[in-house]
Formats: C-alpha cells, sequence, structure tokens
C-alpha cells in the first residue's frame, strides 16, 4: 500500500506514471531526455567536487543504458533528434522510455494511444507488450478499449469512480452492467 507515502519513495519502489500528455525537455535530444531520468551521483554537488572517482563511471553506464533503453522502444535512430521534432507515438514512447531508464519495475500510462493515430497505437501497444515480456508490469488506463483489448492480461471497469467489472478483457467486455453503462 502506497497511499500517502511522498513521491520518492513510491518512485524508489519503482512506481513510474507517465502522462496522457508527454512533457519531455523539448529542447534537448531524445538520448538527453532518457539520460535526464537516471540517477547518477554527479548530480550531487559533495559528490561532484570530492568524490569525482565513481560518479563518472556512472555517468557511462547511463550512457549505454540509455542507448539500451532507446533500442527497447524503438527510437534508437533518432538518439540524436530534439524531442520537439517527434511526432505523437514517439513521444509517448519517449515517455516509457524516460520511465524504463528511471528503473521503473511498474509503470502507470495515462492513455498511451490518446490522441495517437490507430496504426501507431498498435506498434505502442507491441512494444508495450514486448517490454511486458522482460518483466515490467504495466497499469494502462485507456478508453479505446476497443484497440487495447487483445494486448491486455487483465482488465477493469469502472463507473462513477466505481469498479463494476474485472477479469479477462473479453469477460469484462460482455459483462451486462459494462454493457448497460457505456452502451445502454
Amino acid at each position: 500500500d502506497i497511499t500517502g507515502l511522498p513521491p520518492n519513495k513510491i518512485y524508489d519502489y519503482g512506481l513510474i506514471r507517465t502522462f496522457q500528455i508527454p512533457i519531455p525537455f523539448l529542447s534537448l535530444t531524445i538520448l538527453d531526455n532518457v539520460i535526464a531520468a537516471m540517477r547518477n551521483p554527479g548530480e550531487y554537488p559533495f559528490n561532484a567536487l570530492f568524490k569525482r572517482k565513481g560518479w563518472v563511471e556512472v555517468e557511462e553506464e547511463n550512457m549505454e543504458k540509455a542507448f539500451s533503453v532507446l533500442k527497447r522502444v524503438g527510437l534508437d535512430n533518432m538518439w540524436d533528434k530534439p524531442a520537439y521534432s517527434l511526432g505523437g507515438a514517439q513521444l509517448k514512447m519517449l515517455e516509457v522510455a524516460r520511465a524504463l531508464a528511471a528503473g521503473a519495475k511498474l509503470i502507470a500510462l495515462d492513455e498511451p494511444i490518446g490522441g495517437v493515430d490507430p496504426i501507431y497505437a498498435d506498434e505502442i501497444l507491441s512494444y508495450l507488450k514486448e517490454l511486458q515480456r522482460s518483466g515490467i508490469t504495466f497499469l494502462v488506463i485507456e478508453h479505446r478499449i476497443d484497440i487495447i483489448a487483445p494486448y491486455a492480461d487483465y482488465a477493469y471497469a469502472m463507473n462513477r469512480g466505481s469498479i463494476i467489472s474485472q477479469g479477462t478483457p473479453d469477460e469484462v467486455l460482455n459483462d451486462p452492467q459494462v454493457v448497460e453503462v457505456y452502451i445502454g
């Protein structure tokens, strides 16, 4: 239970969320956006001045890890481009890359395919499914159920803040209460 915990403790547990509207550092490169999400002992003034041994090596490791993360989300071929040059689907994947770089074990995604062309939506969800196979857990809030259902293992339907159904996507989509609430 993480209720009431400060954000830094939640982060330490590996729970990271992304936002419906991506918020990258637009003037930084894609690589720099990913590196900015990582911890580095050199970011602390005392370490930077007095403990140079160690943090430089971490910086090099972070660079390697950043390239690896970018490859996992399909952005490795544009690492040197500024974030403002990315399209909507690529910005969503940059958010996922930043969460991975920060050491996420569980990533809460707020509408990862919201506002994205359906062609790219399937591409995003395919990347997420592949990341899930590598051990990352995703909690996805999404309204485009028709697109996401084939990728989901488990689903919840809510109405006015309360869970009204849960189970496999097929079970939830065929639940009479869900049909009544959402279709009428």
